[in-house]
């Protein structure tokens, strides 16, 4: 899918937060990248029920303001806000697991920058064993998808490849240097670092179904 896979998931700024919500402890994933193209075509492509299946997943329900929408096979929610062309934000709920989403874009030099931000409750075992990259390199995946997504003008990302590419050697090249990304994220934030860096290895025999990588 990609000839460059470290060099494209280099394109994707990675922070690590903490915060609170309600009184619960939270972390935070931050993932900024910026794309070649003006901030309408993106906003359309994050929002578009028709386009989003071109690079993400089927997508039904209501996108308005406290609508419910459902992904194909993944989360859904609620719809908090929005605000056209410049952010929107949503509960990600899978399972008994919610968690909010909030998708912000700012025109650019060279485009547009997307910043997304993923709020999560989480379980101190599961953070020590996966860190951020647990629901981070899903994200990075997704991006990459809809960046070969807008390269194309616009034409859809084969849906099997997507879902094959982390088990081809550049799939797990991209996979281990997001993984890496977001572990050295969490080091940034305070996590020690060897902890986090195993838990960035264990993320990627995750994704990549290989288990020498943990």
């Amino acid at each position: 899918m990609i000839e460059d896979p470290v060099g494209v998931a280099g394109l994707v700024a990675r922070e690590v937060r903490r915060s609170t919500r309600d009184g619960v402890p939270t972390r935070v994933a931050v993932a900024r990248r910026t794309y070649g193209t003006d901030r309408g075509d993106l906003w359309q492509a994050l929002t578009d029920p028709e386009r989003i299946p071109r690079w993400f997943l089927p997508v039904t329900g209501d996108l308005s303001v406290g609508g419910r929408y459902q992904t194909e096979g993944n989360a859904g929610g609620v719809v908090e806000r929005c605000a056209e062309p410049e952010s929107f934000a949503v509960t990600w709920e899978f399972g008994e697991m919610v968690s909010w989403l909030t998708v912000s874009l700012t025109p650019a030099a060279a485009g547009t920058v997307l910043e997304l931000v993923h709020e999560a409750p989480v379980d101190p075992a599961t953070w020590e064993q996966f860190g951020p990259g647990a629901v981070g390199v899903g994200w990075d995946l997704a991006l990459m998808a809809l960046g070969l997504h807008l390269a194309a003008d616009g034409a859809p990302v084969d849906p099997a490849a997507g879902l094959a590419f982390p088990t081809t050697p550049p799939g797990r090249a991209f996979v281990e240097a997001a993984a890496t990304g977001w572990a050295e994220a969490a080091v940034a934030d305070g996590d020690p670092a060897e902890t986090a860096r195993a838990a960035g290895r264990a993320t990627t025999a995750f994704y990549t179904g290989d288990p020498h990588e943990a």
